[in-house]
């Protein structure tokens, strides 16, 4: 077949499968459009999900007659003039090619009124024939209409989800945009039935829960960090409790400079700061908004500008993660519980509670994974770490002593019921103490590097080439985590040591190097250190913790409870399970006709 230049309909035909994906995908760029022209009340309509009808009407600076076939020929666009323009993109759009593309594969018509004009016009385009412009009765402003998506292109339109599907595509989608842009109003309507209703508000806050519901208010915890050493970054929003986590990504919102976008590095970020909180099958409702100098981000690495690139990638996981954490730890995270009926208890005299002990696990001594899975060296270990009582509260045998500083019930052999201020606190001893090593295997990597094992004869992985090549780049990181491995091949990795603490457990550390290669080739060599290390520490917590069904003495009790006062995240066990559980002090009192 001899080489030939397309025809501009097929052209535009081809640039619409990269822009306009479905019906979503014209309400995206069709409302940006409007963003980008200052509008600040915004209707869209759809009916068919959208496949039979978009239509977007805004009060923004509106459009010329004599411009209007040009907002729909192919690169042309007011928002970009000279390459500088793209090292410092302020719009949300700049390639010119939407209106093109959508109008390619639609019936399409426009119609626009400049601001103190007398008069509007219109332009109509159907299968890329262009009819138009011609004087129009208008508001100022402009409105779009696409009617029949795909009707030139039934293969694609064929593949359009149901009517629903792509309502709630179109929803989620305004959504996310309404976010943020808080000043802005949004009105959704489909088939005539209002979905969306957003006023203009001056509270980021508002139309936070205005868009994620308002029961979500006591379950957000809102964050505002500013980094001015990565291009004046400001990093805001708000981190959902660990308990709203849904069981789909969708539950991420992320926004820079007021643009949606679902960037790895960034989801990746968030997914850390939740480590060990949340499940990881499970997503964290998190709606963060990004502020960066636009010269230290290229958006102009994605067709639908949903992704993009940091100047400074590492940076800015941290300072992602870094200011999600910071809500996170200080918040009370221990989920309330309230159980459909109370049984009767018999009464136990209370003595008032003595001081707790302070944190310091930075002592820890370097050879506490010899403790193994022995709860009363781990103990003791454990005590060592804590600052010393006054003598007054000196650490006793006598049980009645210990439940002085600790009141507690023992039940079903896994479970331990103690109280705090704000009600009665019931800890799984398992899930408790996994978190209470995970800290102490933490504080003793800060120290240095793990202890390395050589092994007789070493373990040969076969891994894709990425994975060999990124072996150097990683190398660091192997050594941090006492890993010697080396290419044995163009397709072969040779691991010829490995972690003392996993070689003692008898752990497949061939299974561990591989998947650890995985991840550096999938994140990045800068984001793969802290999953790695979580992945041995996550494994030697769990295997040196006390069971379920282990019966525990009244002093292995008082340091197990001590532990949960003195240990980060000790709301849950790494793998994002709660360690406890409350039920407050009002709801015991409400149940019992005492309030």
């Amino acid at each position: 077949m001899p080489i030939r230049v397309l025809p501009p309909e097929l052209i535009n035909q081809i640039a619409a499968g990269e822009v306009v994906e479905r019906p979503a995908s014209v309400v995206k760029e069709l409302v940006e459009n409007s963003l980008d022209a200052g509008a600040r009340r915004l209707l869209v309509e759809i009916e068919g999900g959208g496949a039979d009808l978009v239509r977007v009407t805004d009060d923004g600076s509106g459009i010329s007659a004599d411009e209007m076939p040009l907002a729909v020929a192919s690169h042309a666009t007011s928002k970009v003039s000279t390459s500088d323009d793209l090292a410092a993109i302020h719009t949300f759009g700049f390639r010119g090619e939407a209106l093109a593309s959508i109008a390619s594969v639609s019936r399409f018509r426009m119609v626009s009124c400049r601001h103190g004009a007398d008069a509007g016009a219109e332009i109509i385009v159907e299968g890329g024939a262009l009819q138009g412009p011609r004087p129009a009765s208008a508001r100022p402003g402009t409105t779009i209409e696409v009617r029949t998506l795909f009707f030139n292109v039934p293969a694609r339109r064929k593949f359009l989800k149901t009517d629903a599907a792509e309502t709630a595509r179109v929803t989620e989608t305004l959504e996310s945009i309404a976010l943020a842009h808080p000043h802005v109003a949004f009105e959704l309507r489909s088939n005539g039935r209002k979905l969306l209703d957003l006023a203009p508000t001056d509270e980021p806050a508002k139309r936070t829960l205005d868009v994620l519901g308002n029961e979500l208010e006591p379950e957000l915890l809102e964050f505002e960090e500013r980094y001015p050493e990565l291009g004046g970054l400001v990093v805001r929003g708000f981190a959902g409790r660990p308990g709203i986590a849904r069981p789909t990504s969708r539950a991420i919102r992320i926004h820079l400079n007021g643009r949606p976008i679902m960037d790895r590095l960034v989801l990746h970020a968030v997914r850390e700061a939740y480590r060990g909180l949340v499940d990881p099958a499970r997503t964290p409702t998190v709606a963060l908004i990004l502020e960066l100098d636009p010269r230290e981000v290229d958006v102009n690495v994605h067709p639908a500008k949903c992704e993009v690139r940091f100047r400074s990638q590492q940076g800015i996981h941290s300072a992602v993660r870094k200011s999600i954490e910071r809500a996170l730890r200080a918040a009370n995270l221990v989920p309330h519980f309230v159980p459909d009926a109370f049984k009767a208890m018999p009464a136990e005299p209370v003595a008032p509670r003595a001081p707790l002990f302070g944190s310091g696990l930075a002592q820890a001594p370097r050879d506490f994974a010899a403790a193994g899975s022995d709860f009363s060296a781990f103990a003791a270990l454990a005590a060592s770490t804590v600052e010393a009582k006054p003598a007054a509260h000196a650490p006793v045998d006598d049980t009645t002593a210990l439940r002085a500083e600790f009141p507690y019930i023992q039940l079903l052999s896994g479970f331990v019921v103690t109280e705090d201020a704000d009600g009665v606190v019931i800890v799984d001893q398992h899930a408790l103490h996994e978190r209470a090593m995970f800290a102490m295997f933490i504080e003793r990597l800060g120290a240095g590097p793990l202890e390395s094992q050589r092994l007789l004869v070493p373990i040969v992985l076969e891994r894709s080439a990425r994975e060999v090549e990124i072996l150097a780049e990683i190398e660091p990181l192997l050594t941090r985590l006492g890993i010697s491995a080396r290419p044995f091949g163009p397709r072969s990795v040779a691991v010829e040591a490995v972690p003392t603490l996993l070689h003692s457990r008898n752990a497949d550390a061939g299974a561990f190097v591989g998947d650890l290669l995985a991840k550096a080739v999938e994140h990045g060599s800068l984001l793969s250190l802290e999953a790695a290390l979580h992945e041995v520490v996550d494994m030697m917590s769990c295997k040196a913790a006390v069971k379920a069904g282990d019966s525990l003495t009244a002093a292995e009790i008082r340091d197990l409870l001590r532990m949960r006062e003195t240990i980060e995240r000790s709301t849950s066990c790494p793998h994002g399970r709660p360690t406890s559980i409350r039920i407050a002090r009002h709801e015991l009192e409400r149940r019992f006709g005492r309030s």
